[in-house]
């Protein structure tokens, strides 16, 4: 679903302008077909004509064809939680794997496409609370604008063009526009006065709510041990392949409005049993098991998979 809202940054080469939203994917599917309809963003340029694809559609926009950088900006009390690690670890580990490569199928208007490359290139603690514990969107926005102050964080991230900006909140936090009950995750971008392009997602600890957004599998037994942080990771993939080949939200979604990732929602393909713990995973991404959302392959009609062969 995307969702517009207005805020004035006074911050980072100054004022930001309207923030257009993706929101999704939607809460664990309940049976009932009530997925979000995306619709245009009003005040917005109309995207090009689409051009035909296996079941997605390109409209003109810009993708992050070198590849994202990921930052992360920790929100609320992560103290002694494994999920800083777990989820650093599938950071440093997405790039140049089988699954992100997913992404090279995608391409941008001058047929140039996605590189196989992520890197995690910054992290920063936020201290304290410094907007509560129910966020809104414009607070959310606010949190990634202070990190690149350097306000209220551990250390100063830097802007990065390439960069998505991941607001990871723990449990105790809640997004008061939706977070367990319409979404669980989103990812969005605002365009700053210098004339940068600043992307940037939500991601909420499933540990609030695993019934709305954590597979039933890592409910009961979560590949890392940390049911929060197992569920964040198929997210947070879900979140980084859509800001790479949708960044600005006029690029690849088909005709109801889904980007990649929204079309493999919920589903994990070929699921293994680790003979040890008996946990459930779908992918190895360095050293760690993970139970991780499907992509959609941009060719040979379209297809939801773990991996592509060109």
């Amino acid at each position: 679903m995307k969702r517009v809202f207005c805020s004035a940054v006074f911050a980072i080469a100054g004022a930001a302008c309207c923030a257009a939203q993706g929101k999704s994917p939607e809460t664990n599917p309940d049976g009932k077909g009530n997925r979000p309809v995306f619709a245009q963003p009003p005040g917005e340029a109309k995207p090009g004509k689409p051009q035909p694809g296996n079941g997605i559609n390109y409209h003109g926009g810009p993708l992050i064809t070198s590849g994202p950088k990921m930052y992360y900006i920790w929100y609320g009390n992560w103290s002694g939680n494994t999920a800083t690690t777990i989820l650093t670890d599938l950071a440093n580990s997405m790039g140049g794997s089988p699954y992100f490569g997913i992404n090279t199928t995608y391409s941008n208007g001058a047929a140039v496409h996605v590189t196989n490359a992520v890197a995690l290139a910054g992290s920063t603690f936020v201290n304290g609370y410094p907007y509560g514990s129910s966020l809104s969107d414009s607070q959310i926005q606010q949190v990634v604008i202070d990190a690149l102050n350097g306000t209220n964080v551990s250390t100063k991230l830097t802007f990065d063009s390439s960069g998505v900006y991941f607001v990871l909140t723990s449990a105790d936090v809640t997004a008061s526009s939706g977070f367990c009950t319409k979404y669980c995750g989103w990812h969005t971008y605002t365009a700053l006065t210098n004339g940068g392009v600043l992307k940037y997602a939500f991601i909420g600890d499933p540990a609030r709510c695993p019934s709305a957004c954590a597979a039933t599998q890592i409910q009961s037994n979560p590949p890392n041990g940390n049911l929060g942080a197992d569920a964040m990771a198929s997210i947070i993939a879900h979140e980084l392949e859509e800001a790479t080949t949708d960044p600005q939200l006029n690029a690849w979604y088909d005709t109801r409005g889904m980007e990649n990732a929204d079309k493999c929602a919920w589903t994990f393909g070929a699921v293994l049993t680790n003979p040890a713990t008996g946990a459930s995973y779908n992918v190895t991404l360095g050293s760690r098991e993970f139970l991780i959302q499907q992509n959609w392959v941009n060719q040979s009609g379209g297809y939801c998979a773990m991996s592509v062969t060109h």
